[in-house]
């Protein structure tokens, strides 16, 4: 039995139709997170089938990969609906609904030595942000972001894509988002600064979902 600060995801590989899939547990640390119960994820040769109407498996031009297709799967007993639990090593993202199913999501995360994890609530929500770099990302890189020191108005060629929601802890902006992207390969690998990216076709059907003050775990 793991104890009340590990989280267990387990997480099918896709293989060819009519195959099974390989079962993958993850244990991560998180070590500021109340016990959300323990997320496993137990799916068979095919993802659990449920009455949702759910993004397209194309972002765009861009053809999603099987594994970050967005899809309903089964998870254990006693999640929150509407809560996030986000499992940075496969890089997926959880969306719970009622019934023990949660919709699950491909992202990117932060870049070596960059990676949120903690618990914070969704504070804000709004689409087609607006975007400054963080004086830490300026500091680090001011050659490629200096010039936006002044902030980039929301729309198409925005790094923030079409939505974002805001991580914060109490009061604090944690400067944290769930957020689109104008790089849809990136999803799937380290190659932010801290946020989690999602398709844009993406974040907007999880935007519409979540509701202001939902819980996000990250792993």
């Amino acid at each position: 039995m793991l104890t009340r600060r590990h989280f267990i995801a387990g997480s099918a590989l896709a293989l060819a139709a009519g195959q099974a899939a390989a079962q993958q547990l993850v244990s991560a640390q998180a070590p500021l997170i109340e016990d959300p119960g323990p997320l496993r994820l137990d799916i068979g040769p095919q993802a659990v089938q449920a009455s949702l109407t759910l993004p397209p498996d194309f972002d765009g031009d861009y053809e999603i990969p099987e594994r970050f297709r967005a899809r309903v799967v089964q998870v254990a007993p006693g999640l929150v609906p509407n809560d996030i639990h986000i499992v940075t090593q496969s890089y997926q993202l959880y969306f719970i609904l009622p019934g023990d199913y949660a919709i699950r999501y491909g992202v990117a995360v932060g870049q070596e030595g960059l990676g949120w994890r903690g618990q914070a609530v969704i504070g804000r929500k709004v689409e087609w942000p607006s975007w400054r770099p963080t004086n830490d990302m300026i500091a680090r890189h001011p050659e490629r972001y200096a010039k936006y020191a002044d902030g980039m108005p929301g729309g198409p060629d925005n790094p923030l894509g079409a939505r974002a929601l805001y991580f914060f802890q109490g009061d604090l902006d944690t400067a944290i988002r769930i957020h689109g992207t104008t790089d849809p390969t990136s999803i799937g690998h380290q190659a932010s600064n801290g946020c989690f990216r999602m398709y844009n076709s993406h974040v907007i059907d999880l935007y519409n979902r979540v509701p202001l003050g939902a819980r996000a775990y990250a792993y």
